[in-house]
C-alpha cells in the first residue's frame, strides 16, 4: 500500500489563545447576595405569618400563651431562608443545587430508576447509613437525636401555629378530638395508650434526645480529635441546648404529676427561653446542617443518575469497539467512568468531573485539570514537584 505524501511541516506559529468561553452568569457581589437573601427571608417570614393566621382560622385556634414560640419560628424562617440563599449563591453549592433539582424533575430518571429517590431519602435522611461507616455508636446517638427532634418538631410547630387543637365535648375528658385546621381527624380516649402518647409525645422525644446529646457531649470532652478542632459556641452550645430543652420539658411533666404544679411557672419560663434561643440559633450555628442535608440527597441522585447514564453508554461504545469494548465491559462497575490521566484508575463519571471543573473555573482557581487525576496521583505529582523544585534549592 502506498501512503499519501505527507504535507511539509509548517513553521511553528505563536500559540493561539483559545476562543473565549460563552458568556456565563457573572458572580454576584456580596451586596447583591445580601439583598437577595434579605428578600427571601422577608418573603418566607410573611408567608409563614399568613399560614399561621389562616391555618388557625384567623387566630381563633391560636393559643396566646405560645406566642413567644410562634415569634421564634418566624425569626427561624427568616434566618433559614437568608442563610440558605447565601449558601446556594456560592458557585459550588449553586451548581450542585441545580443539578440535583434537574435530576429530581427528570422524567427519564424516574422512568429508569423509580425507586432511586425514595431509597436515597431513606438512606441519607432517615437512617443516615453513611455515619455507620465511621462509628456505630455515633450512628446510634445521631439516630436518637434525629428522630427525637423530628418527633418534637411534628408536634410543636403545628401546636404553636394553632393548626392542631385538642377539644373535649364534655370539657374535662376523657374523650378528646384532634382537629387540624378545624377539621376532625381523630377521636381518642385520654386514659388509654393512644391518649397517653398524644399528650406525652414531647416526653418521648426528650427521652430519645437526652442520651444521644449526652453521648456527643461526652465525646467532645474525651476524644482528642474532637477536642482539637471544636469551638464552644459552634459544637458544645447546640448539645447543651438540646439537653436543657429536654430536661426542662420532662421536669414540667414531673411537676404537674408529682409536685401538683410546684415550680411549674419557673420551669415553663426556663423551657421557653431555651427553646426560643435554640430556634433563633439554628440558622447561624451547627444545626444549619439540618437544612442543608436534603441537598445531599440531590447531589447523590445526580451522581447516581450520571453513573447510570455512563453505564448505559458503555455497552454501546463497547459493541462499536469490538474486542476493546469487550475488555471495557468486563470492568463491571467501572464502565463509563472517567479514568485518571496518569494511572488509568476510574475517578468518577464525566458529568460529575465536568461539574467540578465548572465550579473551579467559576472560582478562578486556575487548576481545574487536576480534577482528572485520582487522589493518589495528585499526591505523587505534588511530591515530585516538591522534590524537583522546592527541595532542589537546598542541595
Amino acid at each position: 500500500m502506498i501512503e499519501p505524501p505527507q504535507a511539509p511541516a509548517e513553521p511553528p506559529q505563536a500559540p493561539v489563545e483559545p476562543p473565549p468561553a460563552p458568556a456565563e452568569r457573572l458572580p454576584q457581589t456580596p451586596a447583591q447576595v445580601r439583598r437577595r437573601a434579605t428578600l427571601a427571608g422577608v418573603t418566607v417570614s410573611v408567608l409563614l405569618i399568613l399560614a399561621i393566621v389562616f391555618g388557625s382560622r384567623l387566630l381563633r385556634d391560636f393559643d396566646s400563651a405560645l406566642l413567644p414560640y410562634a415569634v421564634a419560628t418566624v425569626f427561624l424562617a427568616f434566618g433559614v431562608a437568608y442563610r440558605y440563599t447565601v449558601w446556594v449563591s456560592a458557585p459550588g453549592a449553586r451548581r450542585l443545587f441545580k443539578q440535583g433539582w434537574r435530576a429530581f424533575f427528570s422524567v427519564e430518571n424516574f422512568r429508569k430508576a423509580p425507586t432511586a429517590l425514595p431509597r436515597m431519602i431513606a438512606t441519607y435522611l432517615g437512617f443516615q447509613k453513611f455515619l455507620g461507616a465511621r462509628s456505630h455508636a455515633r450512628w446510634a446517638a445521631h439516630q436518637l437525636i434525629f428522630w427525637g427532634c423530628v418527633l418534637a418538631a411534628l408536634i410543636t410547630f403545628p401546636l404553636t401555629w394553632g393548626w392542631f387543637t385538642f377539644t373535649s365535648s364534655t370539657g374535662s375528658g376523657p374523650g378528646y378530638e384532634m382537629r387540624i385546621w378545624g377539621f376532625k381527624v381523630l377521636g381518642f380516649d385520654s386514659l388509654n395508650i393512644v391518649g397517653w402518647l398524644m399528650f406525652h409525645g414531647l416526653d418521648v422525644a426528650a427521652v430519645l434526645v437526652i442520651p444521644g446529646a449526652c453521648y456527643f457531649l461526652w465525646r467532645r470532652m474525651k476524644d482528642r480529635g474532637a477536642i482539637t478542632g471544636q469551638r464552644f459556641a459552634y459544637d458544645l452550645v447546640p448539645l447543651i441546648a438540646l439537653i436543657v430543652i429536654s430536661v426542662t420539658g420532662l421536669l414540667l411533666t414531673f411537676s404537674s404529676i408529682f409536685l401538683h404544679g410546684g415550680g411549674y411557672e419557673f420551669l415553663a419560663i426556663l423551657h421557653m427561653v431555651s427553646v426560643v434561643f435554640t430556634l433563633i440559633y439554628i440558622p447561624f450555628g451547627k444545626f444549619f446542617h439540618i437544612v442543608q442535608r436534603p441537598a445531599a440527597v440531590g447531589m447523590q441522585l445526580f451522581k447516581y443518575t450520571a453513573r447510570r447514564k455512563a453505564g448505559d453508554a458503555a455497552p454501546a461504545a463497547a459493541g462499536a469497539a469490538g474486542a476493546t469494548g469487550a475488555a471495557i465491559g468486563a470492568e463491571g462497575s467501572d464502565a463509563g467512568l472517567l479514568a485518571c490521566r496518569r494511572c488509568g484508575r476510574p475517578i468518577d463519571t464525566a458529568l460529575y468531573v465536568e461539574n467540578l471543573q465548572g465550579t473551579m473555573r467559576d472560582l478562578s482557581l486556575g487548576f481545574d485539570e487536576w480534577t482528572e487525576y485520582c487522589p493518589r496521583c495528585k499526591r505523587v505529582l505534588r511530591g515530585n514537584a516538591y522534590l524537583s523544585h522546592v527541595k532542589k534549592g537546598f542541595k
